[in-house]
């Protein structure tokens, strides 16, 4: 440490100490102390932020390698096609659906069954009633009364009533006529009028009910199964698979099934991508940044130690069909870097897909032993590489932290002293002028002598 001298000029003078200056001094050089501690804790700090971004990166991976590896993940998707789109739409194909080709032939589609009243003049009133029965449900009866004695009024009634069927109002140059539509459709729906008293009160005449279209049945074929339906969209004919029945059949229909490569090879080029950027993030942390400084993590075992965990998933062979993902494509560079070639992995999904799936999803396969090295590196565990080290470093801040706090309160102490001390030193150097010249007024006093002559 320094030393730190007092300037005051001529004891004699009365100029004094410069306090603020001269206190801030010794503060410097007090607070000097505290600079090793404080540099370990903004290395520290560094670090943290390096492992964050690091847990950050293996997390998406982990995220990556998780959609591969589940069951229920990319491996299991479907799709599918129609080769007459005018007839049948291949609306999905969920992971239930197996691959495979469907021959199905349409003979007709499925109808909702409908009615339709004769046409009334808008303002007209109705009287009379309407009972009829939904399938093979029982009769119901709907009465026109004085609230409900319009064509609206009556459609209204019919909605309000929950009846199971929906009416509305139809106009046109003839007048407006009352249109009933079943809410259940296919055959079961059919709407049978038992009787009708509805009547124009405004004419004299009589409303009748003419049936529009009948409900029925889809009927269709599914590798020669024939099927019912009671709508046009068929979920439960092909095991996984919802198609919408469009028209009648000129030809058979086929329907295939296919696993959804396109996807898995979107999945794997998303692993590499992620897996080759946790690469470059730990082979930056064996050099030096922009100005060349080392960066946080330089010499740290905790790189050496991440890049071994993934070198060696890559390259333990699997217990499996495929014993290694450079069947599927995926090869591992001499920078540590992946490199996914799309025709091999292309080529594999097609003629062993269920070998890709147990290169990824089997017990002791390439892709549990990937997810399990980058659960074990990452911060997804309690016991994890980085989350050991965040711990570490947390621990070793919380200590740091706690010794410049008390290092800070004991400068904090000695700067009051020091202030308080100077200053009083400072009131007397700065009352001398004065005390001598009263000694000088008490010795001409006493004396008579005028030093500065009359």
């Amino acid at each position: 440490m320094g030393t730190i001298g007092l300037s005051f000029g001529s004891p004699t003078s009365g100029q004094g100490i410069d306090v603020a200056s001269t206190v801030a001094q010794m503060v410097a050089q007090l607070q000097g102390a505290e600079k090793p501690y404080k540099d370990q804790l903004t290395s520290l700090q560094s670090q943290d932020t390096v492992i964050s971004n690091l847990g950050s990166l293996l997390s998406t991976l982990s995220n990556d390698i998780n959609a591969i590896t589940d069951p229920a993940g990319v491996l299991s998707g479907k799709q599918g096609s129609s080769s007459d789109s005018n007839t049948l739409l291949l609306l999905s194909a969920t992971s239930t659906a197996s691959a495979g080709s469907h021959t199905v032939t349409v003979q007709q589609l499925a109808q909702t069954s409908t009615e339709a009243s004769s046409a009334v003049a808008t303002t007209d009133t109705l009287s009379g009633s309407l009972t009829f029965h939904i399938g093979s449900g029982s009769s119901q009866t709907i009465s026109v009364d004085p609230a409900n004695n319009t064509v609206a009024g009556l459609a209204t009634a019919i909605n309000q009533a929950g009846l199971g069927i929906s009416a509305s109002v139809v106009t046109d140059s003839s007048g407006s006529r009352l249109a009933l539509i079943s809410q259940t459709s296919g055959a079961a729906g059919q709407i049978t009028i038992d009787s009708s008293s509805l009547s124009n009160t405004t004419t004299g005449s009589a409303v009748s009910l003419t049936a529009g279209q009948p409900g029925q049945d889809a009927l269709f074929t599914v590798d020669g199964i024939q099927i019912a339906s009671a709508t046009n969209t068929v979920t439960d004919a092909i095991s996984g698979v919802t198609m919408q029945l469009l028209g009648k059949s000129t030809a058979p229909v086929q329907v295939e099934i296919d696993n959804d490569t396109a996807s898995v090879t979107n999945a794997l080029s998303t692993l590499v991508k992620d897996y080759n950027a946790v690469v470059s993030a730990l082979t930056a942390q064996e050099g030096k940044d922009a100005s060349g400084n080392a960066e946080p993590l330089f010499g740290s075992p905790i790189i050496s130690q991440l890049q071994q965990m993934l070198s060696s998933a890559m390259t333990t062979p699997s217990a499996t069909s495929l014993t290694s993902p450079t069947q599927v494509g995926v090869s591992l560079n001499s920078n540590g870097t992946l490199t996914l070639n799309t025709d091999q992995l292309a080529s594999a999904l097609n003629s062993n897909f269920s070998g890709v799936q147990t290169l990824f999803q089997n017990t002791n396969s390439f892709g549990l032993n990937l997810a399990k090295a980058v659960n074990n590196a990452g911060t997804g565990s309690t016991k994890s590489i980085l989350t050991q080290a965040q711990n570490a470093n947390s621990s070793a801040e919380t200590s740091l932290n706690s010794t410049i706090s008390t290092m800070d309160a004991r400068i904090a102490t000695q700067q009051t002293k020091l202030t308080a001390s100077l200053n009083a030193a400072n009131q007397t150097l700065q009352a001398i002028p004065l005390q001598l010249k009263m000694i000088d007024q008490i010795y001409s006093a006493i004396t008579g002598y005028n030093q500065k002559g009359s």
